[in-house]
């Protein structure tokens, strides 16, 4: 009964003093509507490395053409070849799937419809290899790629931007003026987290992507490989880098001509990006934490004096110095509770924004809603403590005077 009496009390006496009020929520909501975001961001930062890892294929390492600085630079020399391919393909007995992958510009037409896209050259196995089944028809397979033939797997909105409602499989499309025969639908895949449309794609032998657009002989823009023993993925990735390096000739001090990208690669750096959305935001949470600490505690020790009777008739009557600062203290936690929860309603709403502006994946949870109350609650009972000890210290004989 003295519990509810004491909540009770509060709640009354809390939104009594209703501008006091309204500056403690509106400070503290600020602060953990910033750590609620941190908090959602690293719960969606970790949620969408898990998808990327595994589209990407959890057993898959990619090796891509060029150095890292080239690739900041804007360009990228081309250092993988076939030979390269095969001589993983021998070395390796648990890769189970390997894959070399090159690109290039085209306009797609049929009939009177025509529009640019990329297509993508690449080796027997590539639905199986990029876990991205067929919806019809078949896969590239050993003999296309040998005979360099003249077919293609398009996407869902390859499919539909070319023959529209009409079923494309077994169907003729010129790419730059080049007849290819549809052998193939991939299933749809959707928007990347970039922002691209996977369904914008045409594959085709890379061994034809490179005799017929590319005048290319050897070199490839890309190697992917799949391992068995997942498991021993970071030791199969280091394998490799040495593998290259020792064909490539490369001695100690130079830097690989190649990069080597798998999942964990990947984690890395979603985990980069979302640290410094959590250090930034982290840093401004807890600082206006800090600063709804103070505001709360500097309104209470003025409302003290406005409150001298009320404390000098509570101690009269038989209250005692620990019935004060509880209520004190459970005024405080009223407060910073209701700014909690006004917290993360705010961060809530504000959460589409960062999503449209950064692009950035934001997930609530109910971590997320009781990490918020807890920092709210905490914030109350120490900046409201000095304050409700300072309250219970005054004589009730000159408060009532």
């Amino acid at each position: 009964m003295r519990f509810f009496e004491f909540l009770y009390n509060s709640l009354v006496a809390t939104f009594s003093f209703k501008l006091r009020a309204f500056f403690t929520i509106l400070s503290v909501s600020l602060g953990i509507a910033a750590i609620t975001i941190i908090v959602a961001a690293t719960e969606g930062a970790y949620q969408e490395a898990n998808k990327i890892v595994a589209k990407f294929g959890p057993d898959a390492v990619m090796l891509i053409s060029g150095a890292e600085e080239e690739r900041a630079l804007g360009s990228r020399e081309k250092t993988l070849t076939l030979d390269d391919m095969q001589a993983i393909t021998d070395a390796f007995p648990t890769a189970y799937f390997i894959v070399p992958t090159s690109s290039s510009d085209a306009t797609l037409s049929h009939k009177n419809k025509k529009y640019s896209s990329r297509i993508i050259g690449v080796g027997e196995n590539y639905t199986d290899a990029w876990n991205w089944p067929v919806a019809e028809g078949d896969d590239i397979t050993e003999e296309d790629v040998k005979a360099s033939k003249n077919i293609a797997l398009i996407g869902q909105y390859t499919s539909e931007k070319l023959f529209g409602s009409q079923d494309a499989l077994g169907k003729f499309m010129l790419i730059n003026a080049i007849p290819f025969k549809v052998v193939g639908i991939l299933s749809e895949r959707g928007v990347s987290s970039r922002g691209t449309n996977l369904d914008d794609r045409v594959v085709i032998p890379i061994t034809t992507l490179m005799k017929k657009f590319l005048n290319e002989k050897q070199y490839v823009s890309s190697i992917r490989v799949r391992f068995t023993d997942q498991e021993q993925l970071t030791v199969r990735t280091e394998e490799l880098k040495a593998f290259l390096r020792e064909r490539k000739k490369l001695q100690p001090d130079q830097p690989d001509n190649f990069r080597a990208l798998s999942p964990t690669e990947i984690i890395k750096f979603l985990v980069a990006l979302t640290g410094s959305l959590v250090f930034f935001l982290g840093a401004t949470g807890l600082i206006t934490l800090i600063i709804s600490g103070f505001v709360l505690a500097n309104l209470f020790l003025l409302s003290i004096s406005e409150r001298k009777r009320e404390i000098g008739i509570r101690r009269a009557v038989g209250a005692q110095k620990t019935d004060i600062i509880l209520q004190f203290l459970f005024e405080a936690i009223a407060l910073t509770f209701c700014g909690g929860i006004c917290g993360f309603l705010i961060a809530f709403s504000g959460s589409g924004l960062l999503t449209y502006i950064a692009q950035f994946p934001i997930v609530f949870s109910p971590k997320a809603f009781i990490i918020s109350l807890l920092l709210s609650i905490t914030v109350g009972i120490i900046f409201g403590l000095q304050p409700a000890i300072r309250a219970s210290e005054i004589n009730p004989i000159e408060a009532i005077k």
